[in-house]
C-alpha cells in the first residue's frame, strides 16, 4: 500500500513539479497555502511524510509544521527553503521537528532519495509501535495470569492445609498411645510424609 505525502507550497508550479515526481511512489496531497495544509492533515490521519516550504503567507513552513504535530506527531517533516531564509530557519527548525531542510532549487534525484529514507524511518517507528504495543498487552496478559496463577496456589495452600492440620493432629495422638513395632513404623512413615508435605506447602 502506498504512503501518504502532503506537499505545501504557495506557488502551484512548485506543488504539480513534486507531484509528478512522486505520485507513483506514493499517494501524494496538495496544498497552496499552511492553512489548507492542516486541513488536509483533518481528513487524512496516515500522512507518513509533510514537504513544506517556509516562506508562504499568513503562515510559514516551521509555523505549519510545529502545528502538524499536535494532529500526526510520527510523520516526518522536510523544509523547503531559499539560501535567504537560512538564518531565520535554522533558529526555529528544531521546534517543528523537521527531519531534513533542503534549499530550492532542489535536486530531484537528492529530494526523492531523501523523501524514500525518511518514509522508510516513518515505516521502521511505525513497526517498532506496533511491536510495543503488542509487548505491552502480552506484558499485561502474563500480569493477569500471574496474578490469577498466585491466587490459585493461595487457594490450594489453604486447601491442603487444612486436612494436613487434621492428619498431623491425629498423629500426635496416636503417638500417645500404645503401639505395637509395626504401627509405630506406620505413623512414623507418616509423619516424615506428614513433615515433607508441610515442606512443599
Amino acid at each position: 500500500m502506498k504512503q501518504s505525502i502532503l506537499i505545501v507550497d504557495d506557488e502551484i508550479d512548485n506543488v504539480d513539479a513534486l507531484e509528478r515526481l512522486f505520485r507513483r511512489g506514493y499517494n501524494v496531497l496538495k496544498a497552496t497555502s499552511a492553512a489548507e495544509g492542516l486541513a488536509q492533515l483533518k481528513g487524512h490521519p496516515d500522512v507518513a511524510l509533510i514537504i513544506s516550504d517556509q516562506r508562504m503567507p499568513e503562515m510559514t513552513g516551521v509555523e505549519m509544521l510545529k502545528k502538524s504535530i499536535k494532529t500526526h506527531p510520527d510523520a516526518i517533516r522536510i523544509l523547503l527553503t531559499g539560501y535567504t531564509d537560512m538564518d531565520s530557519v535554522i533558529g526555529a527548525i528544531n521546534s517543528g521537528q523537521v527531519y531534513r531542510y533542503l534549499t530550492k532549487p532542489w535536486d530531484p534525484v537528492d529530494l526523492v532519495n531523501t523523501v524514500d529514507k525518511a518514509v522508510e524511518k516513518f515505516n521502521i517507528r511505525r513497526e517498532l509501535k506496533e511491536k510495543n504495543d503488542a509487548l505491552e498487552k502480552a506484558l499485561s496478559e502474563l500480569k493477569v495470569l500471574d496474578e490469577a496463577k498466585n491466587q490459585f496456589m493461595i487457594l490450594i495452600n489453604h486447601e491442603l492445609k487444612t486436612p494436613l492440620t487434621v492428619i498431623s493432629s491425629f498423629l500426635e495422638l496416636l503417638k500417645e498411645t500404645s503401639l505395637d513395632a509395626d504401627q509405630t513404623q506406620y505413623v512414623d512413615r507418616i509423619g516424615k510424609s506428614s513433615d515433607k508435605l508441610h515442606k512443599i506447602i
